[in-house]
Formats: structure tokens, C-alpha cells, sequence
């Protein structure tokens, strides 16, 4: 996948949220306000404030474009993103609030698209990730067009593969082949090809199973579910505010304040991202608004536990339970021999010529530049 995006940086932590209602009410204040009161709650930085435009983000028709101090213009539909590993969130998606948008990544965002996240281990999502302070790694799209128009694969990977194997191979099967084969190495991810048939479709199943897990449910597929008719049910429900959270391994029962969820599989509980148990960080992130470190618009948020957010901390444990059962095997599979990069660069693969590595030319008459002109991509 030659071509890699940096990640976003937002720049201010108001304009994503785990709430979409908040974003609207942090909007409301923040274009209710005026002069000195205006600039504190933007907390400007040395890219964005409230006196400089931005071109309209692609695919955000309704977007303003005039400085935000001169006509903020109605509040942009939050849209869904990826925060944090396994961590769905929304975002405010309007460049004039965002420090680095990347918008060559939102040029291809759409309902085809996937995204591969750098983190230790693979991590594949359907919405725009949008990582804090570093905590996702570089963005490998798997299509650099709309509409899934062209891989973003090194020319000739797929007709050798097809080949190699004895049938068509889609851009789809070598994701799910990165998600069982790669690992870390020193210069990023090392993907070893299979040059044996049977090794391949042995990866691409475990590779399937991973991405279907992982994308939890996204374009129209599935919800993953625990095997043998093992579900989390909400025992007692969340009532108030949870102040903390808490887990009881005899019981598989995890306690948001007088609320229980049960039965929560000790693998869900201890499941790991980049050394940080996801269950209590998504927690935290949904209580940080709460925090004593919370200010401005950033301390704007629901005033009681949302009924969604316990729905989507049902899904998030069958996800990390599925995922724990599914590690042992990925860290046992064994690629076998692989193509070696002699045969690679003979079948002109490697290595992947410049143009790969760049964003496609793709053009929009309809995207906005600053202050409404047409933006010349």
C-alpha cells in the first residue's frame, strides 16, 4: 500500500467528541459568543483562529468557507470518526476548526472506502481516523479514488497474486492478508507473501474473520457476534452519572457506577492498543468533559449517561471479546515461504514508482477554496 497519509491533527480537542449533541451545543456557544470570549473558546493556534479561512473540506457541500469570525455559517453535521483504537467518536467537519484536515484523505472518504491504521497491530476502520496526540500512526487508504476506482497497491500485485494462486485477487484480500500476516519491523509493517497457495487462503480466512470483527458491523455487513449464543446484556441499567469503572473477573461483570453489563469475557477487559486497556480509556473519554481538567467548550457535554452509549459499550465488548479469542491464532499463523523480492521486482511490484506513493489527481469542481472560490486541485 504505497501511499500513507499522516494523521490528522485537530489542533483543539472541543471539535470531536464522543457526543454528536454536544458538538451542536459547542457550536452554539461558541458562535454565540463575541470578540475576546469568542477567541478563548476557539483556543486559536498558530494554523487556525477565528480570522482565517480554509477551503471547504470534500464532501462537506454545506461548509462555509468566509472566516469563522465573519460568517460562522450553520453548524456542519458531525461526522463519525475514528479517535482512538476502537474508539468511535464524531467530529465537527469543518477546516476552519481543524489544524491539519488532510483533506486528500477526505477527497476519497466514502462508503467504499477503508482505511488501514499504523498501530502495532493492523487496525482497519471504515471511518476517517482521527487520532490524539500521535496514538494513531500513519493512514493507508485502500483506495486511492472514490468509489473504490483504483487500489492503493503497487501496480502489478494483483494480477501476479491471481496468477501465483489460480484466481482473481481483489484489493480486499490483500487487507485481509495484512491483517494475519504483517508484523512490525523496524522500518514499519513486513508483509511476507505467500507464495504457497494453501498458506494464502489460509490467511485470507483468518483475515476475513479479523476484518469482519473489526469493522463491527460497517457497510451494511454483520455485527460480530460471540460464539454459542453468548451475549453482554445490561444486567441493571446506568442511571445518573457512572463516576468510575470497575470489573469483576468471577462474575464477568463490568459496573459503570450502579449500572451492570454481564456477561464481559476477562479477554474484552484486559484487551490491549498501544499498551492502553481500550475498556477503561473509552470510559474515560466519555468523562472527560466531567474532568477536573475539562475547560471552555471542551467542558460541554451530556449531563447523564446516554442510553447510546451503553448500546455502543455492548458492541465495543463483543468486538475486544472476539479479538482476544482471535490473537493467539493470528500471533501463531505462519505465512510459510514467500515471494522473494527478486520475483517481486522481475514482476515489476517492486519497487512501486513514485506516482504510487502520491494522492491521485482527483477533481472536484465543487469544492470551495477560502471565501467561496473554486478550489484548483
Amino acid at each position: 500500500m504505497p501511499w500513507s497519509v499522516a494523521g490528522l491533527r485537530l489542533g483543539r480537542d472541543w471539535v470531536a467528541a464522543p457526543d454528536p449533541a454536544a458538538l451542536r451545543t459547542r457550536w452554539a456557544a461558541l458562535t454565540g459568543s463575541e470578540g475576546a470570549e469568542r477567541e478563548r473558546l476557539f483556543r486559536p493556534s498558530r494554523s487556525r483562529g477565528p480570522d482565517a479561512g480554509a477551503a471547504a473540506l470534500p464532501g462537506q457541500r454545506s461548509a462555509a468557507t468566509a472566516r469563522f469570525a465573519d460568517e460562522p455559517g450553520p453548524c456542519p453535521d458531525p461526522v463519525r470518526v475514528l479517535r482512538e483504537p476502537f474508539d468511535e467518536q464524531w467530529l465537527l467537519p469543518d477546516q476552519r476548526l481543524i489544524d491539519v484536515a488532510r483533506p486528500e484523505l477526505w477527497r476519497v472518504r466514502d462508503e467504499h472506502q477503508l482505511f488501514l491504521v499504523e498501530t502495532p497491530e493492523p487496525l482497519v476502520t471504515a471511518h476517517l481516523p482521527v487520532g490524539r496526540l500521535g496514538r494513531l500512526g500513519r493512514i493507508r487508504p485502500l483506495h486511492r479514488r472514490p468509489g473504490a476506482a483504483e487500489p492503493n497497491l503497487a501496480p502489478g500485485l494483483l494480477p501476479l497474486l491471481g496468477a501465483r494462486h489460480g484466481g482473481r485477487v481483489e484489493a480486499e484480500d490483500v487487507l485481509c492478508w495484512i491483517l494475519a500476516a504483517a508484523r512490525p519491523g523496524p522500518r514499519g509493517y513486513e508483509v511476507p507473501l505467500a507464495a504457497d497457495p494453501e498458506r494464502w487462503q489460509a490467511g485470507l480466512e483468518l483475515g476475513r474473520r479479523l476484518l469482519g470483527v473489526q469493522l463491527r458491523g460497517a457497510r451494511g455487513g454483520e455485527p460480530p457476534r460471540l460464539p454459542g449464543g453468548r451475549r453482554p446484556y445490561v444486567r441493571s441499567a446506568v442511571t445518573g452519572w457512572p463516576h468510575e469503572l470497575a470489573y469483576d473477573a468471577e462474575s464477568e461483570t463490568l459496573s459503570l457506577g450502579s449500572g451492570t453489563v454481564s456477561p464481559v469475557p476477562s479477554g474484552a477487559w484486559e484487551y490491549e492498543a498501544q499498551l492502553v486497556r481500550v475498556l477503561p480509556a473509552w470510559f474515560a473519554a466519555r468523562t472527560a468533559h466531567r474532568g477536573p481538567d475539562a475547560e471552555g467548550l471542551a467542558a460541554l457535554g451530556p449531563a447523564e449517561w446516554p442510553q447510546s452509549w451503553t448500546s455502543e459499550l455492548l458492541a465495543l465488548v463483543t468486538t475486544l471479546a472476539l479479538l482476544a479469542e482471535l490473537a493467539p491464532e493470528r500471533a501463531a499463523f505462519e505465512p510459510g515461504p514467500g515471494l522473494s523480492a527478486e520475483a517481486l521486482r522481475a514482476a515489476g511490484v517492486l519497487p512501486p514508482p513514485a506516482w504510487a506513493r502520491r494522492p491521485a489527481s482527483v477533481l472536484d469542481h465543487q469544492e470551495e477554496g477560502p471565501g467561496g472560490q473554486f478550489a484548483l486541485l
